[in-house]
């Protein structure tokens, strides 16, 4: 076939072989990257060249050096890939939600109230794999390490996209246990007297915040054992090492047992935190994206 008379099924795999060989810096890394011969990929970019009339490449005995001609080929045909990727799986996404969806959310968070919905979302949706990590580390969404994010607080300002899924209301808690040997708290001031069990996020003094007849204020405290999520501190709690302040969807089985009991009600601020699911959002937003994203909101 005449390099100029290609057919576009040969047109976008030349297209991914320049990109491949741009990407790998040679003839014989792309061809194992695709599963092709080095001469094979040789002939793929000769024939782009003859087409364009244009010198992409500038081959020696060591390297491969692209020109500039060919830096802009590459961002175009970059660009082209994409745009077809997306408008294929837009495509698909026409009929049954499909393919693989990264979702990122919080240890505690994760596994209390996500975790055990995954079961109906698969039976809903069963040609989507569902791929959750749970880690407290925030993850880029905007940078494709996730489709789906589950965020709790202030959302900073950005591309991404937001839907509410409800409240993280705090609790201050501590076992009957616990109690027992060091005595309640009645008022806030109490805690000085105590160990309180923090988080590790903070770099200044923990301070724990109050609501009093004069207003809100806060309260430093002071603890032996700090951790970077709410089943820790929340299990610490439970075992009778010290109080801990937490998410109560982290600790509501344990109230609700009597393994931990809620202090200091009188003085809670009502401070809540938003919980958003948070996703990329654009014209050709994946349908499984959508479907997650409905889904949590309908059960959360």
């Amino acid at each position: 076939m005449d390099a100029k008379t290609l057919s576009p099924n040969d047109r976008t795999r030349a297209l991914e072989v320049f990109v491949a060989v741009a990407s790998a810096g040679s003839f014989s890394a792309a061809g194992r990257r695709l599963g092709l011969t080095p001469s094979a990929v040789s002939r793929t970019v000769d024939r782009i060249e003859a087409r364009l009339g244009v010198r992409l490449l500038l081959r020696s005995t060591r390297a491969l050096t692209i020109t500039a001609e060919g830096h802009a080929y590459l961002q175009a045909a970059r660009r082209i890939l994409t745009d077809l990727d997306e408008a294929e799986q837009a495509i698909a996404d026409l009929g049954a939600p499909q393919g693989r969806l990264r979702v990122s959310a919080s240890l505690s968070h994760g596994r209390l109230c996500v975790v055990p919905l995954l079961g109906e979302f698969s039976a809903r949706y069963p040609e989507i794999m569902v791929d959750i990590n749970l880690t407290d580390t925030v993850v880029n969404i905007a940078a494709g390490e996730a489709d789906v994010g589950i965020r709790f607080g202030l959302l900073p300002d950005s591309s991404l996209n937001a839907r509410r899924l409800g409240n993280n209301r705090r609790v201050i808690v501590a076992s009957p246990a616990y109690l027992a040997q060091y005595g309640t708290p009645r008022v806030p001031e109490d805690l000085h007297a105590h160990n309180c069990l923090n988080f590790n996020f903070r770099r200044v003094e923990p301070t724990w915040p109050f609501r009093g007849a004069e207003g809100d204020h806060v309260l430093a405290v002071r603890g032996t054992i700090e951790a970077n999520n709410g089943d820790t501190l929340g299990q610490l709690a439970s075992s009778g090492v010290g109080i801990a302040r937490v998410g109560a969807f982290s600790v509501a089985a344990e109230i609700a047992a009597g393994r931990l009991i809620p202090l200091l009600e009188a003085y809670n601020p009502g401070d809540v935190e938003e919980i958003h699911a948070v996703f990329v959002s654009g014209t050709h937003m994946p349908l499984r994206v959508r479907a997650f994203v409905d889904f949590l909101v309908e059960q959360l």
